[in-house]
């Protein structure tokens, strides 16, 4: 059964999109297919030898921070989840069909995984571009390669219910859920040129603090200093864009740090 998808995903796009690069990754590359946006049924696919070593290559080095191995899409917002953080770092590999180990278990109705995701990343703002590869690797399965670049349209996001929204980013192998000053900040190098800040007391407090203890939170920087959070926080963001301070990403919140 033949099934419509989107190779390249912007909303609304049916174009046939010729795939004829090869795709860098490390010191080696893995081939694309290339294929209309008319899904066929995965045994239209021919085996390639030297794609499925390609392959094998390339799961070698473990997930990362631009790789993430699923072995089915049971839970495709999730995947989406992990889609977004790829575009709004420095993009990645995706693939679905190997195991957290690197088994190379492929599926056995690529088409219906697909489906699952199309529609999971139907609710991602701004909608997403990816391509997809489909990897034969013998007896009958496959393995869907979503190649991620990193975007310009950056912070993406996903609706949840009540009209939630949640981004995220990558941070070594896992995708974390962005604070919105991190998102805040993903916003406006976007855009922005050059940033001024004014260095005052608040800002010499905090150089001082950070000479002696390396990182501090929003919440540490609000007690140091005495401002409100919304203040604080703006002051860190602030930093951040005038390349005096990074934001390490962290699931337990935020670290702030002297650039180097």
């Amino acid at each position: 059964m033949m099934r419509t998808m989107r190779l390249w995903a912007e909303e609304n796009s049916n174009y046939f999109f010729q795939l004829r690069e090869s795709l860098m990754f490390g010191n080696f590359y893995l081939e694309r297919l290339s294929f209309k946006a008319t899904m066929k049924s995965h045994e239209s696919f021919p085996l390639n030898p030297t794609q499925v070593q390609q392959l094998k290559r390339l799961v070698s080095h473990g997930e990362g921070a631009t790789l993430e191995f699923k072995r089915k899409a049971t839970y495709p917002e999730k995947i989406a989840r992990e889609m977004i953080a790829f575009a709004n770092t420095h993009g990645g590999i995706l693939l679905i069909g190997i195991g957290d180990d690197g088994t190379l278990a492929g599926l056995k109705y690529p088409e219906d995984e697909l489906h699952v995701m199309n529609e999971a990343l139907k609710k991602v703002r701004p909608a997403l571009q990816y391509a997809i590869t489909i990897i034969p690797i013998g007896n009958a399965r496959t393995v869907i390669q979503y190649e991620v670049p990193e975007s310009k349209r950056k912070p993406h996001y996903i609706l949840g219910e009540n009209k939630s929204k949640e981004s995220f980013v990558r941070v070594d192998d896992k995708s974390i859920k962005a604070s919105r000053e991190l998102r805040e900040i993903v916003k406006r190098k976007q855009r922005m040129k050059d940033v001024r800040f004014h260095y005052g007391e608040h800002e010499k407090i905090l150089m001082q603090y950070l000479d002696q203890k390396k990182v501090i939170t929003l919440k540490e920087f609000v007690n140091l200093s005495g401002l409100n959070r919304l203040y604080a926080s703006r002051k860190l963001i602030l930093l951040v864009l005038a390349n005096v301070l990074k934001i390490i990403p962290s699931e337990k919140g935020d670290l702030y740090a002297v650039k180097g």
